[in-house]
């Protein structure tokens, strides 16, 4: 019945705060826009294409930016401590830094870990599986 997650959504202001979310997913991680909808010169929001899902933004109607429930979301990457720096270097707070860890299940979920803030307050998790010890 599910195949997977398609997207998560969030919101920010026009102007400023758009445009941050515009350099952080798309300049800063390099993430493919996928669509932009709404007024080209103040558009009502965009899609970032991750590879398996997407991140969508709407802009609010006023520049107030509402607070969400999303607590994090993960997106997976084949090196967690080069995310890390290349948030740290454009200015974002990093508030756990790269650990491995290890799920404690049947088998054992063995993994690397980051957590940062984005430009809208949002927890990212950078998460990289490593490979069953042996």
């Amino acid at each position: 019945m599910i195949n997977g997650l398609h997207h998560i959504s969030m919101k920010c202001s026009k102007g400023e705060q758009y445009a941050q979310v515009v350099r952080f997913y798309h300049e800063i991680l390099g993430l493919k826009i996928a669509r932009v909808w709404g007024d080209e010169n103040a558009p009502d929001g965009i899609m970032f294409d991750t590879g398996s899902g997407l991140v969508e933004i709407f802009t609010n109607k006023t520049e107030e930016a509402e607070l969400g429930i999303i607590r994090h979301f993960a997106l997976e990457t084949t090196d967690v401590d080069e995310c890390v720096c290349t948030v740290r270097n454009a200015g974002y707070e990093v508030f756990i830094e790269p650990k491995d860890i290890s799920i404690p299940s049947n088998p054992p979920y063995n993994a690397r870990m980051a957590f940062c803030f984005g430009p809208l307050g949002e927890q990212i998790e950078f998460f990289q599986v490593k490979p069953p010890n042996c």
